[in-house]
């Protein structure tokens, strides 16, 4: 179809066929020529019949709002009156069109959960007001007779009958101040969190679950009250009953829960669940799945759309514009034209400026114009500097800094510089020294070389001062001299002096300055031949003659108001009324009183002005409009300024107005005017105008809408190319190549009334200032070049100009286009609009996963309610997509008054846009759409089950990769200072040496050491101040072991075999505890005592551990016996069920009658309690057997020895912790320095301060040792360098952890303290799960050397490629690569370790690039999981596992760890390879999301990365949501900043759609004891609405 077929009418007059008239009348004819009301609702109602509900087929929206068809006068009214709509952006069949959008959407209606706030958050939020949290995302009103409401949305009402206690956050804790909450919270610190990471594990099963059955999540896709336990779970929870009922929760929130464990009140929950049924719709476009055989992940390419439209007209021919006339009275130079009327008509008045009453303030006339402009030159020339060196030459640049209400100073300054022949650079004013876009300003005056300043004197005075009086140097601006225009303070010039009037030349006239998209400001020179040239083209096209009266609202200081009301104006000897921007805030009106007041000819308005004129009408009689002959609309581009034309038109048509004085035009900085429509004698000529598909133009082609009739755009002409001037239309990228006659493209004139250049930039000028345009032959259409205009549209018939748009506000989404502007107008027509402020809205688009994405920032009125604004923000979003086929990326809605603005009161674009991109816009409401607008996610992998192991294993052969397996060193050898304790016992017990190493018992070790050194010191404990608190000889420990064992074979009555609780904090009363149970043949349990300042959390876990173990008795001190029967205790658990509690601070002073002696080595010695960073509690039977191979292996790898020195820093109740706090010194013989790691909290030094003062070299800590010594002691470096800390003796300085080691966290311990003397290769990581306590240990690195001497990379650092990750691949790229992820070692293997990695859905074994789980032989495994219930199956896959394929006889433990073997260039003593192993994550951790694998902690570093508020962070998984927590260090106002900034992360690093943010404030996200995240348990917290967030967003 081609472009004539859906034009309107031209004015040139051309026939048109009365059937295509009459076929397409419904588009074209809507708004054309002087029509009734009766036909214009006719039309208007045969246009939108298709999408208005009937009256009995629904009762909804449309019948609450407005009828569709009002009485005009009575509709125009209403709209006055409210003010509530922006009419630059109105159509009435545009907003018509978006409320029937809305009405479909109302019809299929989807719950969206609205986002939880706290209450220090809501901006004037009445309660009475306020809706209850889980009410449906659409309002009552909108609910057809069809509805179905007896579903979740009838569930969803539930909460509210339930009481205050489940209303959420919102409602909780309301009167508690947020600073006072937030320092409460800050000095409990990690340390509360980990007293009571257990303290729902009453509701869950022990962790003796299969690693391959994850724990299942309860459906939250339908809530039902059966119960769906299985016998075993109905069991132990019978058994937990008491402890769930006590358990402490977050916050004041309380839970209710069905048969499956789901809390049907909890708000959280309920708003995943309408989440989760947004999600289940089908999303447009939809992701197409396949299968994926690599670990490739290419991005989504977009394909183009085999129906969208395409041109189909011919290649359009360059349109020229009427020829310029010549007048033998036009003046060779606008200063000649000056030199005229001020010689020949002094008095008579050239500008009229008007004060803030809209009263004449000053009437400059051409006389004083002409007198005070020599003057100035004058002074600028000769009075500036010294006559030597003057500051200021012909030529140079000089700004001109005036306000908006003083145009005369303008003007006189203006002209001066002309006839002083210097170079004008007009810009605004400062207002203060961070003024929005008022550094990119200064950048433009320093390329430009300026020195002075012209202003005014009041200007001058309000200019910000320093406290000396003078005027600071702004941000970013050149070194400035200030001068005052005034005549007071200039010199009267001599009689002789005469300024040189010379004809216009290509000499540069004035710069105006241009703000781009981006920000940037670009100065454009108009030279004096163009200057003239311009206002010769606009006197005939406007049909100026002398002494004609324009009244100019716009800014006089660039643009059309330059243009006109200064430039055009002084050739033609006219008079302009200038009505600055302060009075149209004051009076909108004043324009208009003053072209009746002054009979004015000519008034140049934007359509914002027009707007303010209809909502201030109110039946002014007086108004008298009959004298205008042209109403200039200087905006008149905007596709929806029509709107406001034929408003502003249907209102004062009675007031005199005629419709064909309405001129809009075309204009930009660099091509100045280059279209404008005349004023025209003969009424009876409709504009041009034209309905075109939005769908066509996002193609670049323009269409009549002939299916999606809701989608449209009304444009209208532009008139005709400016006198003298050569337009054609080019495609907007690329070669510019000449458009067809249906094609969008980007306007480009040719003529010599243009800018030239952008000043400075050579290469910027070419692309714009000389181009050069093609035809699809290739050649060139023009020998003179083209200024490319930045405007967009298409020539219509008889060369009338359209435009739909602009360059900078053009946005490309998916290879369609949109224009901003008209999603500004979408946003508008939303109703009610009663939530933003009109004219306050910015559309922009950021670069998201190599696409644009559209953002959307509104103001919002400070009396909206949080669920009206997000009730407009849904709306405006289904409008948006319905309309222009488009997702919003992000829809956010900030305080009132806070966007950054233009001097003349508009939002700047830029700044804010900078500000969403910093984190800076501080918004009220966030709702951002990943799922809707990105559709270019990779690819969704698929498993292929068919492949099986041996499949695996041949290909690794045939590729040549290995099988990754490796061992530690032999365990069976002894050494010497083995065989001399061997010998020894030999000599006094008599014992054989066979026997003694084959059954070696660790209660044995402490008698014979006891013997045979009962001096040697084994144990030294230090307190808060580093001093030493009590220690432990050999002989001290056996005693007090045997006085132990006499306390529990007398008072508690126990048998052999018996569990015993110890309940210690961390010393030397566990220590001997411990022996004392091994020397009554008991089993004893290391427990976490409660936490004082905590019981309620921390004593449940207390409770449970011993009930699960089935304790016999508890034991512990006086201190905690005490704590245990306090009132607090009472009340949180039964203590009538609590074993006998044993007090050992009251020992028994005679021996046992005799120690138990063991006879079986697979015998139980200890059970290991841990909770995982799943949250499962678990308990691991470790075997006397396993004890000595484990403290055998220990020693070998730390060559420990009697003589050493050992500091330990760690907890001592569970893991490699308590085996090096307990065990290791008994066996080894080696002093173990104790420092609780409790006692750091009120000295952070002491660990240091003690390795350095006692000269250890070996030394142990955890992840939370080491931050907080990081944190603690960043600043104090120097301090404790200056009290003697020394750590260059540190031989190992040893973090043990279960998770993949901290790279970051070490390598800035390392770093911090290297002026203290710590070698970075000296710290190094240790690795231990469950099923294994210790599995690699490094202590040494001088063991390992570069093979064949040759250097290479660090051996305990690569950098693998993340993407290869999430398919289980293993592929090393090099530091800085795009998608790396640095891992390091996590130690040396112990001696008497095998590992091999696994597949752990197969069981078959893996090649070294391959990740699987690390699967572990040794003596020293656990034996298995201690169950009360009889669950013995899950015990043979997790400690009993054999492979599928190649050696499945051995036995392996499967750690649930996910890792990968590398062979590196290292040997170690004995010329061996070294094997490294490469901890990745927990497999129970891993998140399977797409069809791959992710970690946690890979998403929570680029969520810390995105914002600097970003304290912490956790992520889980919910169904098929990702969920991020995130705590805030700094002001609640900045919560809602994180919104965007992290779900933009998530989508540019990992590919991965965030479902739900919350945030949180610090120390809210759950750490154990080993520093390591609870994030199982925080998810819990997180559906039982405990976490007390601050904002939870929910992503649609």
């Amino acid at each position: 179809m081609f472009l004539h077929f859906y034009l309107l009418i031209n004015r040139q007059n051309q026939p048109t066929q009365p059937s295509l008239a009459l076929s397409l009348s419904i588009y074209l004819y809507l708004f054309a020529g002087d029509i009734t009301q009766k036909g214009y609702e006719k039309k208007r109602s045969k246009l939108i019949r298709a999408y208005v509900p009937h009256a009995g087929g629904m009762e909804g929206p449309m019948s609450h709002r407005a009828p569709l068809g009002p009485p005009s006068a009575a509709r125009f009214h209403r709209r006055r009156t409210s003010g509530t709509r922006d009419e630059r952006y109105r159509s009435d069949v545009h907003t018509e069109a978006v409320q029937a959008v809305l009405a479909r959407h109302v019809e299929r209606k989807v719950a969206v959960p609205m986002p939880s706030k706290r209450r220090s958050l809501v901006v004037q939020t009445s309660m009475d007001a306020y809706t209850p949290p889980d009410s449906s995302s659409g309002s009552e009103e909108e609910a057809g007779p069809g509805d179905d409401m007896s579903g979740m949305e009838h569930w969803m009402s539930r909460p509210s009958q339930l009481g205050p206690a489940h209303l959420g956050s919102t409602s909780s804790s309301v009167l508690v101040d947020a600073e006072r909450r937030q320092r409460q919270r800050r000095a409990a610190g990690r340390l509360r969190w980990r007293t009571r990471t257990s303290q729902h594990l009453a509701h869950t099963h022990l962790a003796h679950t299969h690693l391959e059955n994850h724990s299942a999540p309860p459906d939250v896709t339908g809530y039902s009250s059966d119960s769906s336990h299985s016998h075993t779970e109905r069991h132990h929870m019978a058994n937990m009953g008491t402890i769930a009922r006590n358990t402490q929760k977050y916050g004041n929130a309380e839970r209710m829960e069905t048969g499956d464990g789901v809390p049907v009140s909890s708000r959280v929950s309920a708003k995943i669940q309408q989440l989760v049924n947004t999600l289940k719709q089908p999303r447009r476009p939809p992701l197409r799945e396949f299968f994926v055989d690599d670990f490739d992940e290419l991005l989504e390419v977009q394909q183009p759309d085999p129906n969208q439209p395409r041109p189909e007209g011919a290649e359009m021919m360059p349109v020229r514009g009427e020829a310029l006339g010549v007048v033998t009275n036009w003046p060779p130079s606008l200063e000649a034209a000056l030199q005229r009327w001020g010689t020949i008509s002094p008095k008579a008045p050239c500008l009229t400026s008007l004060d803030t009453a809209g009263k004449p303030l000053y009437v400059l006339t051409y006389g004083k114009l002409w007198s005070r402009s020599i003057k100035l030159a004058y002074n600028i020339l000769h009075k500036l500097g010294s006559k030597q060196e003057p500051m200021v030459r012909p030529g140079d640049r000089v700004a001109l800094v005036f306000p908006n209400n003083d145009p005369v100073a303008f003007m006189v300054a203006f002209y001066g510089c002309l006839l002083a022949e210097v170079v004008p650079v007009p810009i605004e004013v400062p207002l203060s020294r961070k003024d929005a876009g008022s550094q990119q300003i200064g950048f433009l005056l320093g390329s430009c070389g300026v020195t002075v300043a012209l202003t005014s004197d009041a200007c001058h005075k309000g200019l910000p001062k320093s406290a000396t009086g003078e005027i600071p140097q702004f941000k970013g601006w050149p070194k400035l001299l200030w001068f005052v225009t005034e005549s007071k303070h200039l010199s009267k010039p001599p009689r002789d002096w005469f300024p040189h009037i010379k004809d216009a030349n290509n000499d540069t006239a004035y710069i105006e300055y241009k703000t781009c998209k981006d920000g940037s400001v670009l100065g454009v020179t108009v030279t004096r031949i163009a200057l003239l040239t311009h206002c010769q083209a606009l006197t005939q096209s406007c049909s100026y003659t002398e002494a004609e009266t324009i009244v100019n609202v716009l800014d006089f200081k660039k643009d059309v108001g330059l243009w006109h009301g200064i430039l055009t104006s002084v050739m033609n000897m006219m008079h302009v009324i200038s009505v600055p921007y302060s009075l149209m805030k004051v009076n909108p009106l004043s324009w208009i009183q003053k072209v009746c007041q002054y009979k004015g000819q000519v008034a140049c308005v934007k359509s914002r002005d027009m707007h303010w004129a209809l909502v201030a009408h109110k039946d002014q009689k007086d108004i008298n409009l009959s004298s205008l002959r042209m109403l200039l609309v200087a905006d008149g581009s905007n596709p929806w300024s029509i709107s406001s034309c034929d408003a502003f038109l249907n209102v004062f048509q009675t007031k005199g107005l005629r419709g064909e004085v309405i001129c809009p035009c075309a204009s930009s900085p660099e091509a100045l005017t280059v279209a404008i429509r005349r004023p025209v004698e003969d009424s009876s000529q409709p504009p041009g105008r034209g309905v075109l598909s939005m769908q066509g133009l996002s193609y670049g082609v323009v269409r009549v809408d002939t299916e999606e009739r809701l989608s449209v755009l009304t444009v209208q002409d532009v008139g005709t190319v400016t006198p003298g001037g050569l337009v054609c239309v080019v495609k907007p990228e690329g070669v510019p190549q000449l458009c067809q006659t249906d094609e969008i493209g980007e306007l480009c004139v040719c003529s010599i009334a243009t800018g030239t250049s952008y000043y400075g930039l050579t290469g910027m000028t070419k692309n714009t200032f000389e181009v050069y345009p093609v035809s699809s032959s290739g050649g060139l259409i023009s020998e003179y070049a083209f200024v490319r205009t930045g405007l967009l549209g298409f020539i219509g018939p008889g060369g009338l100009v359209f435009i739909t748009g602009k360059m900078d506000g053009l946005i490309m989404v998916s290879g369609r286009r949109h224009n901003a502007d008209d999603i500004v107008a979408t946003a508008l027509a939303v109703e009610p609009m009663k939530f933003v402020y009109r004219g306050r809205i910015a559309v922009f688009s950021v670069t998201v996963l190599r696409d644009e994405r559209i953002v959307v920032v509104a103001e919002q009125r400070p009396d909206s309610t949080e669920e009206d604004s997000f009730q407009w923000m849904s709306r405006v979003l289904q409008a948006i997509d319905s309309i222009h086929g488009v997702g919003v990326f992000c829809l956010a809605l900030v305080p009132a008054n806070t966007l950054p603005k233009t001097p003349l009161g508009g939002i700047h674009l830029s700044e804010i846009k900078q500000l969403y991109l910093e984190g800076g816009l501080h918004p009220c409401n966030v709702l951002m759409c990943p799922h809707t607008c990105v559709t270019n996610l990779p690819k969704p992998r698929q498993k292929q089950p068919e492949i099986g192991p041996a499949s695996v294993m041949v290909g690794n052969l045939v590729s040549g990769k290995r099988i990754a397996q490796a061992s530690g060193r032999d365990l069976g050898q002894t050494d010497d200072n083995d065989q001399v304790m061997i010998n020894k016992l030999d000599k006094t017990a008599g014992i054989c040496l066979t026997m003694f190493f084959q059954f070696l018992f660790l209660s044995e070790v402490l008698q014979w050491r006891a013997q045979t050194t009962p001096d040697h010191v084994l144990y030294t404990l230090l307190s808060s101040r580093g001093a030493v608190s009590s220690s432990l000889t050999c002989l001290q420990l056996h005693k007090r072991a045997e006085r132990v064992a006499a306390l529990l074979m007398e008072r508690g009555g126990l048998q052999e075999g018996d569990h015993v609780a110890l309940v210690y904090p961390p010393g030397i009363d566990l220590i001997a505890a411990f022996y004392g149970c091994l020397y009554a043949g008991c089993v004893p349990i290391t427990v976490r005592p409660p936490h004082p300042q905590n019981i309620s959390t921390t004593l449940p876990t207390v409770k449970m551990i011993v009930e699960v173990s089935h304790s016999a008795c508890v034991m512990t001190t006086a201190v905690i016996c005490k704590l245990l029967r306090s009132k607090e205790a009472t009340a949180t658990v039964d203590i009538r069920n609590w074993p006998p509690v044993l007090d050992t601070d009251d020992l028994p002073k005679k021996k046992p009658p005799a120690l138990y002696k063991p006879t079986n080595p697979d015998g139980l010695a200890y059970l290991d309690f841990s909770v995982s960073t799943t949250g499962m509690l678990a308990g691991v039977q470790m075997s006397h057997n396993a004890v000595g191979a484990f403290c055998r292996s220990v020693k070998l790898q730390c060559e420990l020895y009697p003589s050493r020195e050992v500091a330990i820093c760690l907890d001592p109740y569970c893991g490699l912790g308590f085996v090096l706090w307990c065990l290791c010194s008994v066996y080894s013989g080696h002093q173990s320095i104790l420092i609780p790691p409790v006692e750091l909290e009120s000295n952070p030094a002491l660990w240091l301060l003690a390795v350095s003062q006692l000269r250890v070299r070996d030394t142990f800590c955890s992840y939370s040792v080491m931050e907080l010594c990081t944190k603690g002691l960043g600043l104090q470096t120097e301090a404790l360098k200056a009290r003697g800390l020394d750590l260059s003796r540190v031989r190992a300085c040893v973090v043990v952890a279960e998770e993949r080691p901290r790279m970051s966290l070490t390598h800035s311990f390392s770093k911090l303290f290297k002026d203290l003397g710590l070698h970075p290769r000296s710290v190094s990581t240790a690795f231990g799960c469950r099923v294994n306590l210790a599995i690699c240990l490094q202590v040494q690195t001088h063991t390992l050397t570069l093979h064949s001497g040759t250097s290479g990379p660090d051996p305990t650092t690569v950098y693998v490629d993340m993407r290869a990750l999430r398919h289980d691949r293993v592929r090393l790229v090099e530091r800085g690569s795009p998608h790396s992820l640095p891992l390091m070692e996590s130690g040396k293997i112990l001696p008497g370790v095998r590992i091999i990695i696994a597949n752990p859905e197969t069981k078959g074994p893996l090649g070294d690039s391959h990740l699987g789980e690390i699967w572990v032989h040794s003596a020293h495994n656990g034996s298995g999981y201690y169950s009360g219930y009889g669950e013995e199956v899950l015990q043979s896959d997790h400690f009993n596992s054999r492979l599928s394929f190649g050696d499945t006889q051995t036995v392996w433990a499967r750690t649930g760890y996910l890792g990968f073997l590398r062979r590196t260039e290292l040997t170690d003593a004995n010329g061996e390879r070294h094997d490294a192993l490469f901890v990745v994550g927990a497999l129970e951790e891993a998140m399977e999301l797409r069809g791959m694998r992710y970690h946690p902690i890979d998403i929570e570093t680029s969520v810390i990365r995105a914002h600097k508020s970003i304290m912490e962070c956790a992520v889980f998984p919910w169904t098929n949501l990702l969920v991020v927590v995130v705590e805030l260090e700094g002001s609640e106002q900045e919560a809602l900043d994180l919104v965007p900034m992290v779900t933009k992360a998530v989508l540019e690093e990992h590919y991965l759609i965030v479902g739900v943010v919350v945030v949180t404030d610090i120390g809210v996200i759950p750490i154990n004891s080993r520093g390591e995240k609870q994030r199982m348990h925080l998810r819990d917290g997180f559906l039982q609405d405990q976490l007390d967030p601050i904002y939870v967003a929910y992503n649609m």
